[in-house]
């Protein structure tokens, strides 16, 4: 099995001179932003850059019927996220938002990506969805690895997840079943598009 090590290697390897960008690509809870930050601590230069900074806000979700969809790919300003891949394309200084789960919220240049950083991780569920603009996604990055995890896991995780921010048993099988992995499922459409297929085991 490869390592989280050889990984790294590899992932170090594609930029040479310039600068890189490397797609993570998974379901909800597969793992993806584990992975990314795990990389980056072992490559210098990089930094890991979240696609989930640019979902909408409620504000605009809950006049359109979204919110209980949130994380769908209609629910992100994918065009915002574009152009910031194309500046980071550019190797210019971007300052780029993160997405704080404990608040619902994107918190507006949260992350700096130095004109320095040889290596940037971006990590989402929609790099390699096709529609809706996202199809733009994928020519702006280097290589795009796809991290699957069997469903059964995921809902797990998931449960998980949801019960850790206090949700009823209720409020999470609905935020479960009627969303993250339906989600997931359509994630799953890309992965013969990924460049590579890791297990989540590298992570053990």
């Amino acid at each position: 099995m490869v390592t989280l090590e050889q990984l790294a290697a590899d992932a170090a390897r594609l930029g040479g001179a310039g600068r890189a960008i490397l797609g993570l690509v998974g379901a909800p809870a597969s793992g993806k932003s584990t992975l990314a930050e795990r990389l980056a601590a072992e490559i210098s230069g990089s930094v890991v850059l979240p696609m989930d900074g640019f979902h909408l806000d409620d504000g605009i979700l809950v006049p359109r019927g979204l919110r209980p969809r949130k994380g769908a790919p209609d629910t992100f300003d994918v065009g915002g996220f574009v152009n910031t891949l194309k500046r980071v394309r550019a190797g210019e200084t971007v300052y780029a938002p993160l997405f704080d789960r404990s608040l619902e919220l994107a918190r507006a240049g949260a992350i700096e990506v130095g004109a320095a950083a040889t290596l940037v991780i971006v990590e989402g569920n929609w790099l390699l969805h096709q529609g809706g603009g996202w199809e733009a996604v994928r020519p702006l990055l280097d290589a795009c690895w796809y991290v699957d995890v069997p469903e059964d896991e995921l809902a797990k995780r998931l449960a998980a997840r949801w019960r850790g921010f206090g949700l009823s048993e209720a409020e999470v099988r609905a935020k479960v079943q009627d969303n993250d992995l339906p989600n997931g499922k359509l994630v799953a459409r890309g992965r013969s598009r990924a460049d590579r297929v890791v297990s989540p085991e590298v992570l053990d």
